[in-house]
């Protein structure tokens, strides 16, 4: 059979195929799913088996519905926990506890998220009063288990998610001492984006004889996902993000930065630029992460700015733009990153600042991807006249009259009508081009083609960025 026969079979697969219990396919249509996801066509069947699993897939690729809707198809339908969810943070734990219960609400399943920063009365609570599903990140599920609070606890399905994620944050030995805690006989399911030599080895300690499941490289590449870069100078960071903002015009925008010190500064410079934006890093308060969760779920924030971390997991829906900052540390977690657009077969915009110094870093990247991406320019903006004038006036409003400009100007005006005087300094000023944001940002078609013939990229079609008006708050 054909690579191209493969592909069309598999295209034409639907959710009825797989053979789910009514109360399951029912909650697929309520939730408007079409057509499985790669992930979701190759892990559905073998879970549905009872085998092990081992998948290797992006986040944004649907793998919560990939191992939920098997998972929650075979667990019986009756008090007790029957299936085990172990996430790397306490934002993800959430997120799938709730897309959980969406799942399986029609076959009366509860599910209940465990972590730190809670009571633990009330999470045992609840657990107590017959919920199925526990979704529950390393530290406060070790706690509870090697404190003795989780009495007959004995799910028969253990799911890993984000199992890389729990190596980069150092609960790898705290993985290994739950599942000393857990039943043997279980179905266990591991899903990671990537699969480092850890990894590996914990799927082969945890698991029996398991299915390993990846999917390609083309199938890695998320096609909804258009990807761009812009070479910059370190000093036009702030004036590109700001420049790009108002030409793309995003629905919703996630902005990631490195640090919580520069989240901070960043999203205070967007917003003193009239930008709707919020921060999210793990220094804030729990109340306040969530406050902010929940206002960029819904209307109240357009632009998030956030580290990695406090982004991990994230599923909102409609994020039309991720912006890097600064290019992420590894490949690993700008496909994360990118991961946040271009969901449920929406088309999404990723953008990276990259300086020059940064280029082989962008390339290691793209080569790891094995990412398609376009260069591009953000230009000067001088044409528009609407928008220059809107900096004038925002300038002007911004500067302190200097005692020598008063003398300066009543000389003037004994030479000159005062109108003809403010005509000039005006005509002056916008000659030396020195209002912020009028000049181009970054190299030049020709510098930036330099650097890619040192690297040996093949040339690709630059994208232009004119700036436009954006609706600001």
């Amino acid at each position: 059979m054909s690579q191209e026969t493969i592909e069309q079979n598999e295209s034409r697969v639907s959710f009825s195929d797989f053979g789910f219990k009514r109360p399951i396919m029912r909650a697929i249509e309520r939730m408007g799913f079409q057509v499985p996801s790669p992930i979701q066509q190759k892990v559905i069947p073998l879970i549905l088996e009872g085998k092990d699993v081992v998948g290797q897939a992006h986040t944004g690729t649907g793998k919560t519905a990939a191992f939920g809707l098997p998972a929650l198809n075979n667990i019986e339908w009756r008090n007790g926990v029957q299936l085990l969810v172990i996430t790397p943070t306490r934002e993800l734990a959430t997120q799938v506890s709730d897309e959980l219960f969406m799942l399986g609400r029609f076959a009366g399943i509860r599910t209940v998220s465990v972590y730190g920063g809670q009571s633990y009365r009330r999470q045992l609570g609840l657990i107590a009063k017959g919920a199925q599903v526990v979704v529950a990140t390393p530290g406060r599920l070790l706690d509870l288990l090697s404190s003795g609070k989780l009495e007959d606890f004995n799910p028969a399905i253990v799911v890993l998610d984000e199992a890389d994620e729990m190596l980069d944050m150092g609960f790898l030995d705290d993985i290994k001492e739950i599942f000393s805690y857990l039943p043997q006989q279980r179905q266990t399911l591991l899903f990671s984006a990537t699969m480092p030599e850890p990894i590996k080895d914990l799927a082969r300690h945890i698991l029996y004889q398991p299915e390993f499941v990846s999917v390609t490289k083309k199938e890695t590449t998320n096609k909804d996902i258009r990807q761009l870069y812009y070479v910059i100078e370190e000093k036009d960071r702030d004036e590109a993000i700001v420049r790009l903002l108002e030409k793309e015009e995003p629905t919703k925008a996630i902005v990631f930065c490195r640090m919580k010190r520069e989240v901070d500064r960043v999203a205070e410079m967007l917003q003193a630029r009239g930008f709707n934006a919020r921060g999210l890093h793990g220094d804030m308060e729990m109340r306040d992460r969530m406050e902010v969760i929940k206002g960029f779920r819904g209307k109240e924030i357009e632009i998030l700015v956030a580290t990695d971390v406090a982004a991990r997991g994230l599923n909102i829906e409609k994020v039309s733009h991720v912006f890097n900052y600064h290019i992420p540390f590894d490949p690993e977690s700008y496909v994360h990153r990118i991961g946040r657009t271009g969901r449920a077969g929406k088309k999404g915009t990723a953008i990276t600042l990259v300086t020059p110094l940064e280029f082989k870093e962008l390339e290691r990247i793209r080569q790891k991807v094995g990412a398609k991406m376009e260069y591009g320019f953000v230009d000067a903006d001088e044409q528009n006249g609407e928008n220059l004038a809107e900096r004038f006036m925002e300038a002007l409003r911004e500067q302190e009259i200097d005692q020598n400009a008063v003398q300066i100007y009543e000389t003037l005006c004994e030479e000159m009508a005062p109108q003809k005087v403010a005509y000039k300094l005006i005509s002056m000023i916008l000659a030396k081009k020195s209002l912020p944001g009028g000049d181009g940002i970054g190299l030049s078609r020709e510098e930036v083609e330099h650097l890619m013939a040192l690297q040996g990229l093949e040339e690709e079609k630059p994208k232009k960025s004119g700036a436009r008006r954006r609706r600001r708050r």
